[in-house]
Formats: C-alpha cells, structure tokens, sequence
C-alpha cells in the first residue's frame, strides 16, 4: 500500500506560482507518477503524465510551458511547479501513482492523493 499526501495548494494571483508537492508513505522510485485536477462542475482531467517508456513527460495543452512536473526519489516526493497561474487553473490538484504507466496515462491508477486546492483569482 501507498498513501499518497498532496500539499502546497493555496489561493493566488493570476500569473502568480505554487509548487505543489506529493510525498508517498513508502519508496515510491518504482512508481510512475502524474497530475491530475478536477475543476468546479467539470470531470477530473489530466494534467502531467509519464510518456509511454517513462522517460519523459506528457503534459496538457493547456498547461504545456507553464508546469513542470520533477521528483525526488530519496525524500519519496513528486512535485508539481505552476507558473504563470491562470483563473482556468483553478480546481483540485492530484496526484497519482501506480507501478504501471498505463494505468497512470488513462486515470485510472491504483493510488491517489487526497488532494489539494489551487485558487486562482484573476
């Protein structure tokens, strides 16, 4: 089992930044890791996840140039840097992980983070 805890969302001005993190209870170097968030009224969608080999990473049109996903395998955290936040950004933030990447890439991994709220006003 894996537990997954999100931190660093808060409330912040448009074209502002935040960096978020995702810290898993156990070694998680194993794991592939993406974002996701879910706007007010709209389905969760994908934000950054691992390519096909996991050598790099799939980001959203919407974010590309702006997010940046990394990770730190020794402190067992993933994160998340925002920049040049907009209102459209705004939703809950989550991570998620599993050891197959597939699994990531669609949604639909075996582990996800409770979550963390990102507000951005304009």
């Amino acid at each position: 089992q894996v537990q997954l805890v999100e931190s660093g969302g808060g409330l912040v001005q448009a074209g502002g930044s935040l960096n978020l993190s995702c810290t898993a209870s156990g070694s998680f170097s194993s794991y592939a890791m993406g974002w996701f968030r879910q706007a007010p009224g709209k389905e969760r969608e994908f934000v950054a996840v691992p390519s096909w080999s996991g050598g790099s990473t799939y980001y959203a049109d919407s974010v590309k140039g702006r997010f940046t996903i990394s990770r730190d395998n020794a402190k067992n955290t993933a994160y998340l840097q925002m920049n040049s936040l907009k209102p459209e950004d705004t939703g809950v933030y989550y991570c998620a992980a599993d050891l197959v990447i597939a699994r990531v890439r669609r949604g639909a991994p075996s582990y996800w983070g409770q979550g963390t709220q990102v507000t951005v006003s304009s």
